[in-house]
């Protein structure tokens, strides 16, 4: 490995990978491998199945390429969940799976890693790719962004009330220096912030509105979902675990449309019990324990959440 290993600890661990692996000899997808936490023990789950693994991130692709030589009933694909449908035919020989399990948002070696520009706790380039290789950074993004697209994306995917204001803030700043570290981000979004939450960074709303944006997270959460839904066999599941309010309404409300069908005005001669409902909702959500939020205080806001195929 070219990158240090910053440690990650997988949140809801044993409660996700047990509503997951439903047939021990089935065939199975981590959308988000990370550093294969999830992976690993779904695979001490099953017999003679097989595990397909998704990330966007090089370095999480190099841990992958490791377990493969580990064990040969893993594979590991460099690639976003929303494009699952192109590669579990030519992993699998088949179209559908057993379960799929995605855990979303920012890994704790993203955010540890100074060098990936995700934190605004650590000082770094202003980058914040999942995949450093592709696409446009946080800082090339900043530096051609009218001030109109860049409270858009603050407002929208930050929820940040104070966006237009930072984003007037940066356009200000970027006149006349380049906007090229995380620090200097920080550092103008705090000072534009009038109100700070209380017990909250005053730039965590503005650092998450930006790395969404950068890499399509709620883009591909909604392609991927659909992707999924697709590909689970009788019987399947699909496990999210969502860690903000914008990606839990999504998987939220999907899931229910999926498995209770789209709300109907009681007027119409049709209602929902008589769709043709091809899933159900397996459980409430669930939420991190008390002692896993006080080891792993990253857990806090995590929701877990399953639905399963009943039918074809």
């Amino acid at each position: 490995m070219t990158t240090q290993d910053f440690s990650h600890i997988s949140v809801m661990l044993d409660e996700s990978v047990n509503q997951l692996v439903t047939n021990v000899d089935g065939d199975y997808v981590d959308g988000t491998f990370g550093r294969g936490g999830h992976t690993r023990l779904a695979l001490s789950k099953i017999g003679n199945g097989r595990l397909l693994g998704f990330d966007k991130d090089p370095v999480a692709i190099g841990f992958g390429k490791v377990l493969e030589q580990e064990d040969s009933r893993f594979r590991i694909v460099q690639d976003s969940f929303a494009n699952m449908a192109d590669h579990i035919p030519a992993v699998f020989g088949v179209d559908k799976v057993d379960g799929i399990m995605m855990d979303l948002g920012v890994s704790s070696p993203q955010l540890d890693d100074a060098s990936r520009g995700f934190s605004f706790m650590n000082d770094g380039p202003l980058d914040m790719r999942m995949n450093p290789d592709a696409g446009e950074s946080a800082a090339e993004w900043l530096a051609r962004a009218d001030e109109k697209d860049i409270a858009d994306v603050l407002y929208k995917f930050g929820e940040e009330r104070f966006s237009r204001r930072i984003a007037r803030a940066i356009c200000e700043y970027r006149s006349h220096t380049a906007i090229e570290t995380t620090k200097q981000l920080a550092k103008i979004v705090a000072e534009a912030n009038p109100a700070w939450e209380k017990g909250k960074n005053p730039a965590t709303r503005s650092f998450q509105g930006i790395r969404i944006h950068i890499n399509n997270e709620l883009g591909d959460l909604e392609e991927g979902l659909k992707a999924a839904s697709d590909a689970l066999k009788v019987g399947g599941r699909l496990v999210v675990i969502s860690f903000h309010s914008l990606e839990d309404r999504i998987v939220k409300q999907f899931m229910r449309t999926q498995c209770k069908g789209p709300d109907l005005p009681r007027h119409l001669p049709i209602q929902n019990a008589e769709l043709d409902i091809k899933f159900k909702l397996v459980g409430k959500a669930i939420k991190p324990s008390k002692g896993e939020v006080s080891d792993n205080v990253r857990s806090r806001s995590a929701v877990l959440r399953i639905m399963e195929r009943i039918r074809d």
